[in-house]
């Protein structure tokens, strides 16, 4: 999992208390409108009628558009804290009489919506109760100025620290994913290199094999290549030995290449080269060069009793037409079926064999 997909949750996470809270605002202000001791049902107060028309053109245009970019949690926190201010002083000039019960009332409702709805989101949380916190003190006139305050800082003070403990979780959730993450694309990388050459193996040349073809236009070649007599080899010299070998040669062909072209050990003793964005005559030259970077590594080969020489290498190369690496390989491996056949230590490309010299490889090696 990416920081980029954490984030994305975090932001539908964000998404959805814009949505529980435009509900809680539209439900809160239409009971209201609905609920009223001193008037008759449906008294359209103005502050209430706005609240529930502007939380439900928001929520249903979110609900509608879900791709579109949505208003800032904390914007709408603050105008519907604004409004809800403006319902406490219009109500409270309707009253004939003082009553601290209706200013409690009207407080614990506005908090009553931002506890269950901004619980995460503690400026949002302050943006949309200051407004009704000041309306309230203001209109109290100091006769019940300790309960108020008792109201107000104990909720506030426990989101505070419910917001401090979210921080250092979301830290630590980050650190985490992160750390994971890495941790992902450090084994993914082992998993794809050859734990003796620390070439590419299969799996790793499929991985850049696909990158290479979707991104990178112009012409390619596959180039294979074999350890010539590399059985002999390992067992004149033993397998310690042989892979002290072929650790060597990985390095020469790696080092006989272009950056950008790919390396992989593609069996025991036969490795695979990606040439990228070459013509044959480029590739040509390529081969050659790994061909002669091998041979004059010197690694003394006693092929038996009676012959002795240096470990060499044949390769057959082909060009990959249209993405189809499957008949480039096969062409490539015929190639270097009839190169082994000419007597090793000699490279030869696909184009060059002849219908005759292409009809004894159908079978392959």
């Amino acid at each position: 999992m990416k920081l980029q997909s954490y984030d994305e949750l975090l932001h539908s996470k964000h998404r959805l208390s814009l949505m529980l809270f435009l509900f809680l605002n539209t439900a809160t202000s239409l009971f209201y409108l609905y609920h009223n001791e001193e008037n008759p049902p449906f008294l359209f107060t103005p502050p209430l009628l706005v609240i529930a028309l502007l939380s439900v053109t928001i929520l249903l245009w979110m609900l509608l558009r879900p791709g579109r970019k949505f208003p800032p949690l904390n914007i709408a926190a603050a105008i519907t804290g604004l409004l809800w201010s403006w319902q406490i002083v219009f109500k409270y000039q309707l009253v004939f009489y003082y009553d601290s019960s209706f200013l409690i009332i009207s407080l614990v409702s506005v908090f009553f919506i931002s506890a269950i709805a901004l619980g995460d989101h503690l400026l949002a949380f302050c943006l949309h109760i200051a407004p009704p916190t000041l309306a309230v003190l203001v209109l109290d006139r100091g006769e019940n100025t300790l309960l108020l305050l008792f109201t107000i800082i104990l909720p506030l003070t426990g989101f505070t620290l419910h917001h401090l403990m979210q921080q250092r979780r979301d830290r630590f959730t980050r650190r985490l994913v992160s750390q994971l993450y890495e941790e992902k694309q450090t084994y993914s990388d082992l998993s794809m290199l050859d734990p003796l050459t620390g070439l590419y193996n299969r799996r790793g040349l499929a991985s850049r094999l696909k990158n290479i073809l979707d991104n990178h236009a112009g012409s390619h070649f596959l180039l294979l290549l074999d350890i010539d007599h590399f059985k002999a080899y390992n067992d004149n010299y033993g397998h310690a030995m042989g892979d002290q070998a072929l650790a060597r040669v990985s390095v020469a062909i790696r080092d006989a290449v272009r950056s950008r072209d790919i390396v992989t050990r593609y069996g025991g003793e036969e490795f695979l080269v990606l040439l990228t964005n070459v013509n044959e005559s480029i590739a040509m030259k390529l081969a050659e060069r790994i061909r002669q970077y091998v041979q004059e590594l010197s690694i003394p080969h006693l092929f038996n009793e009676r012959v002795a020489t240096h470990v060499t290498i044949s390769a057959g190369f082909a060009p990959l037409h249209a993405d189809d690496f499957d008949s480039a390989l096969t062409n490539a491996d015929r190639a270097l079926y009839l190169a082994k056949n000419r007597g090793r230590n000699n490279i030869l490309s696909h184009a060059a064999i002849s219908q005759s010299d292409l009809s004894k490889t159908v079978d392959g090696p």
